[in-house]
């Protein structure tokens, strides 16, 4: 089972850049989108289909704002589309798809570089959201979380670390919980397999930080121990240019 995960920064936009056709090379059996921004009904669902997809969307109530969704070969058992929590489920943060021997979930977890106040909702998501993924693992047999969680866990997860000591997605109180998020259970399915350096999913579209691979890692697959002890392989594929993410995967036997 290939899982992959993509923040497209707008799925219209992404598709017009050849995100089908990369979808079509990967075949993957589950693919977790974030950060639509577009409402359902403003997707061209037609060529996904075409490649054995069932589609699944929550989008924000905005227009043109945040949203995520899943795409999947297997039908689920079951569709939920929200934490239970209005602000988070207003922004379209968190979709799960749950089968017979567990739950994929899709986040896009909030940026605070905004400034402080949603550096605030950043840090009360966190909290919020650990939680609620402790709750699903009792209930279910085993948890995949993909996403954008907007954090570099470690050092070597952005290009440069002092300089971005103090900024949002590198602040040490964002990496204590990725701390805890791991030791939690949850196995980083990238970096348990390919612990060097340099390896990013997202670029600034300023001063031109892709070609230079000045980037930040700060999209995830995360699995919990029954998944990760199936863990094939995993990897980034940062020649996928439809937004200013790249993909992040990984193979579960």
């Amino acid at each position: 089972m290939k899982v992959l995960s993509y923040n497209v920064n707008g799925i219209r936009s992404a598709m017009s850049k050849g995100l089908v056709n990369y979808l079509a090379e990967q075949n993957a059996d589950i693919v977790c989108f974030q950060e639509l921004k577009a409402m359902p009904e403003q997707i061209d669902e037609v060529p996904l289909l075409a490649l054995g997809y069932q589609c699944y969307w929550f989008s924000a109530k905005k227009k043109g704002y945040s949203g995520v969704g899943i795409l999947s070969k297997k039908t689920p058992l079951n569709v939920v589309r929200g934490c239970n929590h209005e602000l988070f489920d207003f922004e379209g943060r968190i979709i799960r798809l749950d089968f017979t021997w567990g739950s994929v979930m899709s986040a896009y977890f909030p940026s605070g570089s905004s400034g402080e106040l949603r550096q605030t909702v950043k840090m009360d998501f966190l909290e919020y959201f650990y939680d609620f993924s402790a709750r699903i693992r009792i209930e279910k047999a085993e948890l995949i979380v993909c996403g954008d969680y907007n954090i570099c866990h470690r050092s070597m997860d952005i290009h440069d670390p002092v300089g971005n000591k103090l900024s949002s997605g590198f602040l040490p109180e964002e990496r204590a919980w990725m701390d805890k998020w791991f030791d939690s259970g949850y196995t980083d399915s990238l970096r348990i397999l390919h612990p060097e350096p340099h390896q990013y999913t997202w670029w600034s579209f300023r001063a031109n930080a892709r070609n230079t691979n000045k980037g930040w890692r700060i999209d995830y697959v995360s699995a919990t121990p029954g998944m990760a002890a199936q863990l094939k392989e995993s990897g980034i594929d940062s020649y996928a240019k439809h937004s200013d993410h790249c993909p992040t995967w990984a193979l579960f036997g």
